[in-house]
């Protein structure tokens, strides 16, 4: 008897550069992204989904690569925070993060960057968040507003104030 195929073929767009892989089925995005393409802005911090040190965007929208399977983003666009900006500069929200200080260690800092800007774009589309006052209008993105947003990324140097004034600048810009 012939054994079944564990493994799957796919195509990625990642940071903007096509990749194709052949993956076990139970391989994780993260995994896939880090063990086999050497990608390694998205870090492995609680590879249980709770810290979002993992947080990429894809196909524009921020999620947890510790809790996706490869092969469910299979011909996905996906960015890492090492895809964003120009080449020349900083994507707007990683300079605001070196303008702020909004970081200690950087572990978690690739995830909050790339979190910080699946956020906004959630924001500006009007999606509401647990303290969100107003569902029928835009959410305004006041402190309280972005740290509830945020809420699945944690800084264990708990640089926190400096992340909120960071993603608060690039939201009123």
């Amino acid at each position: 008897m012939a054994q079944p195929n564990h493994t799957s073929d796919l195509t990625l767009d990642v940071d903007g550069e096509r990749c194709s892989l052949t993956v076990d089925n139970r391989v994780t995005l993260l995994d896939a992204l880090r063990e086999h393409l050497g990608v390694t802005a998205p870090k492995k911090g609680c590879d249980h989904g709770q810290c979002g040190s993992c947080t990429i965007l894809v196909d524009g929208r921020r999620m947890t690569s510790c809790l996706t399977f490869a092969v469910a983003a299979d011909g996905a666009h996906i960015t890492t925070a090492a895809g964003l900006g120009d080449g020349e500069r900083l994507h707007e929200m990683a300079q605001a993060f070196c303008d702020e200080d909004a970081f200690q260690c950087g572990y978690c800092t690739p995830g909050q960057i790339c979190s910080a800007i699946g956020m906004l774009d959630e924001a500006k589309a009007g999606s509401p968040s647990y303290v969100t006052d107003d569902l029928e209008s835009s959410p305004e993105l006041d402190e309280d507003e972005i740290r509830e947003r945020m809420s699945g990324n944690l800084c264990r140097c708990a640089a926190y104030p400096n992340i909120v004034s960071a993603i608060r600048r690039v939201a009123l810009s």
